[in-house]
């Protein structure tokens, strides 16, 4: 190491964010493979904001694919501009966003993977305060919770999605993407006095799935109530379920209706559309988002990287929720 080298460390943490490539300079179907063509997270001293992909899905109980989806949201995430109005903020520079590549997980052996990505989750959150993740299957989910519960006690999650995965197993095993939130709530990770499902839908093995679902500590707000209340009800609802708590955000891109999202693995009718999910997304800026997530994103089912794009949108919308306001809201 030279013997100038503290002072160059010491100049590039406090320096300005690096963004995005220059879209002007460098056209956006060229460039860096990263999710919205930001800097990777060793090119980058430190990051406020990490995006870490997950390409894991052997935890499926119906169509396989979202191994894939990293990659196919990182490719659909190169329109993507720096400044969003809707929130009125430049989210890459107001904070280090940079993508911390993937996440090796064993595809043959379930309990090793999810020690795989709660050790690949711990270790990017070393060099970040805080992990946005692109699945794979929902299945990823539980070792994500586990971290942050080290990191923030038990957290409201606020989980989008068709189903309520808080299911106990599927032919005796105990850690599918049906399953993650009842597994959370079991180990203590979740607060079960703020935790709520959003957009679910569909039928349903028996009512004992709604009530078992309450004791493990969520509300639910069916997508069959979104006519009535409309993003606007929705997002109340949300706030006064979640409070001032830490809050963690899961989503599984089959919330959205399979117009909107026709590439994930158990599609539903009935669901919201994208500029619904946005709208509530945009509203989680005034609430404490420690942690994201964006799974079952499946590019084989994809056509026009319609669900890609989608995706790529919620993760947008999630960090810049997630940006410093002026007068000291909250980061």
């Amino acid at each position: 190491m030279t013997g100038d080298a503290p002072e160059r460390a010491s100049a590039a943490r406090t320096a300005e964010p690096r963004g995005p490539v220059d879209a002007t300079r460098i056209p956006r179907f060229a460039g860096p493979e990263t999710f919205a063509r930001l800097p990777a997270l060793d090119e980058v001293a430190r990051a406020d904001v990490a995006i870490l992909g997950v390409p894991f899905d052997s935890g499926v109980s119906y169509r396989p694919g979202a191994r894939f989806g990293p990659r196919h949201v990182r490719g659909s995430s190169k329109l993507l501009r720096p400044y969003n109005p809707v929130q009125d903020i430049e989210p890459f520079a107001r904070q280090q966003v940079a993508d911390a590549g993937d996440v090796a997980c064993n595809p043959f052996d379930i309990d090793e993977a999810l020690g795989q990505i709660e050790r690949g989750a711990r270790r990017v959150l070393e060099s970040a305060g805080r992990l946005v993740t692109i699945g794979g299957d929902h299945t990823i989910a539980l070792p994500l919770l586990r971290v942050a519960h080290e990191r923030h006690g038990e957290v409201a999650v606020v989980h989008f999605d068709a189903h309520l995965d808080t299911w106990d197993t599927y032919f005796g095993a105990s850690r599918t993407h049906g399953t993650p939130f009842r597994r959370a709530s079991e180990e203590g990770l979740i607060d079960r006095t703020a935790s709520m499902h959003i957009g679910t839908r569909g039928p349903l093995y028996g009512a004992e799935d709604l009530s078992a679902d309450e004791v493990l500590g969520f509300r639910v707000l069916g997508s069959h109530l979104l006519d009535d209340l409309g993003p606007s009800g929705v997002i109340e609802e949300m706030r006064r379920r979640v409070g001032d708590r830490p809050v963690y955000v899961s989503i599984d891109i089959d919330v959205l209706d399979p117009a909107f999202a026709p590439g994930t693995g158990t599609p539903e009718a009935g669901g919201m559309t994208s500029r619904e999910l946005l709208a509530v997304l945009r509203a989680l800026a005034d609430l404490d988002l420690v942690g994201a997530d964006v799974v079952e994103v499946a590019p084989a089912y994809d056509h026009a990287e319609v669900t890609g794009i989608a995706a790529a949108h919620a993760v947008y919308e999630l960090v810049s929720a997630m940006a410093p306001r002026d007068g000291g809201g909250r980061p």
